[in-house]
C-alpha cells in the first residue's frame, strides 16, 4: 500500500463527482448526487459500499448510536457527499472522526450544490496516511 495507490484512487473519485456534476448541475438532494457517484464509481471499476454504520467504542464497549458514512471506495477511501449552501468546519470534522474510528487513511468530502466542484471539495488524510512509503 502507497499514498500514490491511494491518492490515484482518490483521483478516480473526484473524476466520477465531476461527471456527475457535469450532468446533473447545482440544486439537488444530496441523496440524488449519492445514487449518481455510486454508478460512477462502478462504471469506473471501483468497489464502493455506501451508507455504513461506524460504531463508537469508549473503553472497549459500543456505546451511542452508531455513526454512518456515506460511501466507502476500494475499502480505503471514505466520501461524505454534501449539497450545501456553504461548507462548515464541522462537516470537516465529522470526515475526521470517520477516518480516526475507521482507520481509513484518506476521506473526501465533496460538495455538488456549487457552479464548480473541484473548489468545494476537500481532501483529508490521516497520520497512518502520512506513514506509507510514497510509491
Amino acid at each position: 500500500m502507497t499514498q500514490k495507490y491511494i491518492n490515484d484512487i482518490a483521483y478516480k473519485i473526484v473524476g466520477c463527482a465531476i461527471e456527475v456534476h457535469k450532468q446533473l448541475g447545482p440544486g439537488l438532494l444530496e441523496s440524488v448526487y449519492e445514487t449518481c457517484l455510486i454508478e460512477e464509481l462502478k462504471s469506473a471499476g471501483l468497489k464502493v459500499q455506501s451508507q455504513l454504520y461506524v460504531p463508537v467504542n469508549y473503553k472497549g464497549k459500543e456505546v451511542g448510536t452508531p455513526l454512518k458514512l456515506d460511501l466507502l471506495v476500494e475499502d480505503l477511501v471514505i466520501v461524505e457527499n454534501k449539497a450545501v449552501e456553504a461548507m462548515i468546519p464541522l462537516f470537516s470534522a465529522q470526515l475526521l472522526t470517520y477516518l480516526k474510528l475507521t482507520g481509513k487513511p484518506k476521506g473526501l468530502l465533496i460538495n455538488f450544490n456549487c457552479e464548480n466542484i473541484t473548489k468545494h471539495l476537500v481532501s483529508l488524510v490521516t497520520d497512518e496516511f502520512a506513514k506509507l512509503p510514497k510509491e
